[in-house]
């Protein structure tokens, strides 16, 4: 009998163990307790992510990580790997571990509605980074100006081809406010010029469908002068389809990725519109911090863009 309560509680543990352990996490077991504080005291914040896979996001992530450092908070990081149905997941075990805040970057502004709204319930507040969500209120939202991102990146191949060229557009997520964003300023601006966009098609921010995206568009539109890819990813695999062509193609990115900016000084790409993602994933930290300590956040900060070129 001894033997068999000894194995009762000792699946007990485990289980308990298991369920600490959400989908994509990448951190060590939060201890969380009721109240949205470690069993230690230290407050803990919860960071879903909607993918490592690109640069962009290990930048924020890491920012994220050294602003947790300095105040003195815990991170807890999930990645959803771009699956909406993962991270809605992700989110749920925050609450259930009564993290303090959640900063939440999602991998679709719709779909995620649902899990802020489960947060709201549980009054744990969610600051939302790069992208926002639809249909549901956050305490803060951090990003870039993105149709202003847009715009400038419009501005750049405006002047760079005298006001006239055609263009091809690789798009990101669909269902990504980023995307539909950085889309809504290039093309309102485009339409304002004598350039005209040829064609578009999601490449999903991933530099391997950009490659493939870019080789299948170029097929049917051999004419065109530029690339406006809605991020860096995208942009280097429009690089890759271009090369070997030997045809003048300007190629404007998004987001300013160390290989982005790479691309920019080596003349492979003309331009990138850049983010500072470590900046995003700052000022995360800091307003979760304000939000624990009961202190008031803005509802929009912005981050600054500028377009980086080899000049």
């Amino acid at each position: 009998m001894r033997t068999l309560n000894f194995l009762t509680a000792a699946a007990v543990v485990l289980l308990s163990a298991c369920s600490q352990q959400g989908p994509g996490d990448t951190s060590p077991a939060a201890a969380a307790t009721a109240g949205g504080n470690a069993a230690s005291g230290t407050p803990v914040i919860g960071l879903a992510l909607s993918t490592q896979n690109n640069p962009f996001f290990v930048e924020l992530k890491d920012g994220a990580q050294k602003a947790a450092k300095d105040a003195g908070v815990r991170l807890v990081v999930v990645d959803a790997q771009d699956d909406p149905a993962r991270q809605i997941s992700s989110v749920e075990d925050l609450i259930q571990k009564r993290v303090s805040v959640i900063l939440l970057n999602p991998t679709d502004s719709s779909a995620l509605a649902g899990a802020v709204q489960s947060a709201q319930r549980a009054n744990i507040p969610v600051v939302t980074l790069d992208r926002g969500v639809d249909g549901a209120e956050v305490a803060s939202h951090i990003a870039s100006d993105n149709v202003a991102g847009g715009k400038m990146a419009a501005d750049y191949l405006d002047k760079a081809l005298g006001g006239k060229g055609n263009i091809i557009e690789l798009q990101g997520v669909a269902g990504t406010s980023a995307s539909r964003e950085r889309g809504q300023g290039f093309d309102d601006a485009v339409a304002a010029t004598g350039m005209k966009i040829v064609a578009k098609q999601p490449a999903n921010f991933d530099r391997a469908q950009g490659l493939s995206v870019s080789e299948n568009l170029l097929q049917g539109h051999a004419d065109v002068q530029a690339i406006f890819a809605q991020n860096d990813e995208m942009a280097l695999g429009a690089v890759q389809a271009l090369t070997g062509k030997n045809k003048k193609v300007l190629v404007v990115g998004f987001d300013g990725t160390p290989d982005g900016k790479a691309a920019v000084q080596n003349g492979s790409m003309a331009a990138t519109v850049a983010q500072q993602p470590e900046e995003i994933g700052r000022l995360g930290v800091e307003t979760a911090k304000k939000l624990i300590d009961k202190q008031p956040v803005e509802k929009s900060i912005a981050v600054p863009l500028k377009l980086l070129t080899k000049e």
